[in-house]
C-alpha cells in the first residue's frame, strides 16, 4: 500500500469510528432518557446507512492503516472536552462530532470513490434534520421542566369570571393554561382563545387548546391536547407542525406507554380522584401515579379532582406536576390557591 493511500484509509478509519461512536451516544439518549421510539428508529437507520456505505471500503485496508499507538491526537485534549453540564450537552456535542466526522469521510472518500462521498454527504444532511428534531424535543422538555400547575379553563365554570380567574392564576405563578370549551360555537371559542392568548403571552405563559388543533393554530396557541377518542398524536402533528406541544390524556400505564411511543410531548395521567368537571366509571387513582412515576420520562401531569387538601397525597405518590380546574376556577382567590398548590408541590418534590 502506498503511503498516500495508507494515509487516506487511516483518516477514513478514524472518522468512521468517531461517527459510529457519536451515533451510539445519541441513540442511547433517545432510548434511555427520552424513551422516544421514533427518534431511536431514525438514529438506528443512520447507523445502518453508515454501515452500508463503509462496507464498500475494504475492511482489511482500513484495519491495516489503523495506528492508534502513534496517533498524536490521542495525547491532545482541551479542558472543555470534559465539561458537560447535562445529558443534553453530551448529545449536542455528539451531534457536532458526528457531523464533523462525516464531513471528513465525505472529503477523503473522494480520493477513493466519489460516489461514496456523495452518500456520506446525504447522510450528513440527514443528521442535520435529526439534530433539529433533537433540539425541538429538548426545547419541549425545557419548556415543561418547571411547570408545576396546569390550569384547565372553561369560561362558564369560572365562578368569578374567566378573566379574573386566569389573571389571578397567572399572578399566582401558573404558567400553563388549557382552554376547554365543549358547548360553545367555534367562533365563540376562538374569540375566548384569542383573549387567553393575549393574557398568557403577556405573562410569559403557555396556552394549550383542548382537542382542536385548528383553533390552536388560529389563536397561535403553544399546542393542543387530545384524548383517547380524539385525533392521534401523528394526525395532530400534521396540523400543528413540529414546534407546537401535543399532550395526551392517559388512564392506564399501557396508554401512557403508547402515548410516549406515539411522540407525545407530555401526558395527562388520571383520573386521580373524582372530578367536578368529568365523569368516570373507573378511577386508576394513586396506583397509576406510582406506575407512571416508575416508568415514564416525558413530563406528565396528574389530573382529576386534585385540590389543595389532597395535592400532597398526589405528590407523595410521585407526581411533580398537577392539572387542576375547579380548585382554582371555583375559588374567590385564584392567585392564592395557585401559590398554595405550587408551594406544596415544590416542597414535596424537592
Amino acid at each position: 500500500m502506498s503511503d498516500a493511500a495508507s494515509d487516506v484509509f487511516r483518516i477514513l478509519d478514524a472518522a468512521a469510528n468517531r461517527t459510529r461512536e457519536g451515533l451510539r451516544v445519541i441513540e442511547d439518549f433517545a432510548r434511555f432518557v427520552l424513551n422516544d421510539e421514533d427518534f431511536s428508529r431514525s438514529l438506528k437507520g443512520h447507523r445502518h446507512e453508515l454501515a452500508l456505505i463503509l462496507s464498500e471500503f475494504p475492511l482489511p485496508r482500513l484495519l491495516e492503516a489503523r495506528d492508534t499507538v502513534h496517533d498524536v491526537g490521542t495525547a491532545i485534549s482541551v479542558p472543555t472536552e470534559y465539561q458537560r453540564t447535562s445529558t443534553e450537552d453530551v448529545v449536542r456535542a455528539a451531534f457536532k462530532r458526528v457531523q464533523e466526522a462525516l464531513r471528513s469521510l465525505e472529503e477523503y472518500s473522494k480520493v477513493i470513490d466519489p460516489k461514496l462521498a456523495a452518500r456520506f454527504e446525504q447522510l450528513r444532511y440527514q443528521l442535520y434534520t435529526t439534530e433539529k428534531s433533537f433540539g425541538r424535543k429538548t426545547a419541549v422538555r425545557e419548556r415543561l421542566r418547571d411547570q408545576r400547575v396546569y390550569l384547565l379553563v372553561t369560561a362558564a365554570a369560572c365562578a368569578g369570571g374567566m378573566e379574573a380567574v386566569v389573571k389571578g392564576a397567572l399572578e399566582g405563578g401558573v404558567r400553563l393554561i388549557q382552554s376547554r370549551e365543549k358547548s360553545l360555537s367555534d367562533r365563540d371559542w376562538l374569540q375566548i382563545a384569542r383573549k387567553l392568548r393575549e393574557w398568557t403571552e403577556a405573562a410569559g405563559a403557555l396556552l394549550i387548546i383542548n382537542d382542536r388543533p385548528d383553533i390552536a393554530l388560529l389563536c397561535n396557541a403553544d399546542g393542543v391536547h387530545v384524548g383517547q377518542e380524539e385525533l392521534t398524536v401523528h394526525d395532530a402533528r400534521q396540523i400543528v407542525g413540529a414546534d407546537r406541544l401535543i399532550g395526551v390524556s392517559t388512564h392506564s400505564i399501557a396508554q401512557a406507554r403508547q402515548a410516549v411511543m406515539d411522540g407525545a410531548d407530555y401526558l395527562g395521567v388520571g383520573p386521580t380522584f373524582p372530578s367536578a368537571t368529568k365523569t368516570f366509571t373507573d378511577f386508576p387513582g394513586l396506583a397509576l401515579i406510582r406506575e407512571v412515576r416508575d416508568e415514564i420520562e416525558v413530563p406528565w401531569f396528574a389530573i382529576g379532582g386534585i385540590q389543595t387538601n389532597n395535592v400532597s397525597q398526589v405528590c407523595q405518590a410521585g407526581a411533580q406536576r398537577v392539572a387542576v380546574s375547579s380548585a382554582i376556577c371555583n375559588s374567590a382567590l385564584p392567585a392564592e390557591v395557585a401559590r398554595q398548590l405550587i408551594k406544596t408541590i415544590e416542597s414535596i418534590s424537592e
